[in-house]
C-alpha cells in the first residue's frame, strides 16, 4: 500500500538548552523572526489548543500521512497492518511532537483515547494535527497536550487512508520534513526548519526582550511611531537600558 518509513533521523533528540531557550518564546515572535528571513508560512492551520492553557512545547516533528479515504484500504483490518497509526506510534522516540497531515479532514478522527494514551505513554511530547480527534473525553483525560482541528465521532477509516510515517507531508498548509522543530502554545503550532534552528535561537531571545522593553514604554505612555517598530533613538535607548548596570 505504501512504501516502508524512512528511519527517524539521528537528529531527532533536542538538547535541554534548546528545548528551555525555546519554551521561554512566544510562537508569535518565531513567526516574526522567521518573517524576516522571508518565511511566511510556517504556522499550521487549524491545529489549535484542544485545551486553554496548555504549556508552550517544543520537540522534533515526527511526521504520519494520511490520504483520502479508499474503500478496499480505509477498513478497521487495516489498524491491524505494518502500515498503521498503531505501528507507527510505536515507532516514536520520546520527546518527540507527532504531527499528522490529515488533510484538514473535520468529519473522522485521526486519534482516539486508546491511542493517545499509548503515545502518553511512550513519552510523547504533544499530538499535532489539521484534522479532528474522537473520544474527546478519553483524549483530555489522557493528559497528551494536542493540538487540532476539533472533535469528530467516526474513526479515522470513515474517511481517511493511513499510508506512512516519517516522509514530508503538508500538515495546515505548511510542509513538514521529519526533524524540523515544532513549537506550539495558545497562539498554534509553528514549524523552525531544521536549518535556521540555530538562527531562531540567537535572535528569538532577543526579539522578546526588545518587545519586553517596547511594552514597558507603551505602558509608560509613549506613543508608537518610532517605537514599534524602534527608530535610530529608540533603538540606542534600548541598547543603553540593556546594557549592566554599575555597582
Amino acid at each position: 500500500m505504501s512504501m516502508p518509513p524512512t528511519p527517524a533521523p539521528a537528529t531527532m533528540d533536542l538538547d535541554p538548552q534548546v528545548i528551555e531557550t525555546l519554551s521561554r518564546v512566544t510562537t508569535a515572535t518565531i513567526t516574526t523572526v522567521l518573517l524576516k528571513k522571508g518565511l511566511r508560512n510556517l504556522w499550521l492551520r487549524g491545529a489549535r489548543p484542544i485545551r486553554a492553557g496548555q504549556p508552550r512545547l517544543v520537540g522534533r516533528a515526527f511526521t504520519l500521512r494520511f490520504v483520502p479515504a479508499r474503500e478496499d484500504l480505509a477498513t478497521p483490518e487495516s489498524w491491524g497492518s505494518p502500515i498503521s497509526t498503531r505501528a507507527a506510534i510505536e515507532d516514536m522516540p520520546a520527546g518527540c511532537i507527532a504531527v499528522v497531515d490529515a488533510m484538514g479532514v473535520q468529519d473522522a478522527g485521526i486519534f482516539g483515547d486508546i491511542l493517545c494514551a499509548r503515545m502518553a505513554r511512550r513519552g510523547i511530547t504533544a499530538l499535532v494535527t489539521d484534522g479532528v480527534v474522537r473520544d474527546v473525553q478519553g483524549v483530555l483525560g489522557t493528559n497528551l497536550p494536542v493540538w487540532c482541528g476539533g472533535a469528530a465521532a467516526p474513526a479515522s477509516v470513515a474517511g481517511l487512508t493511513f499510508v506512512a510515517w516519517q516522509q514530508p507531508i503538508a500538515c495546515g498548509g505548511v510542509a513538514v520534513f521529519p526533524g524540523d522543530v515544532m513549537v506550539c502554545d495558545d497562539d498554534g503550532a509553528v514549524l523552525i526548519p531544521a536549518a535556521l534552528l540555530e538562527h531562531v535561537l540567537q535572535e528569538a531571545p532577543e526579539q522578546e526582550r526588545l518587545e519586553g522593553w517596547i511594552m514597558d514604554e507603551v505602558n509608560k505612555g509613549a506613543a508608537l511611531p518610532g517605537l514599534y517598530p524602534p527608530n535610530a533613538e529608540n533603538k540606542a535607548r534600548y541598547q543603553a537600558a540593556m546594557q549592566p548596570k554599575g555597582r
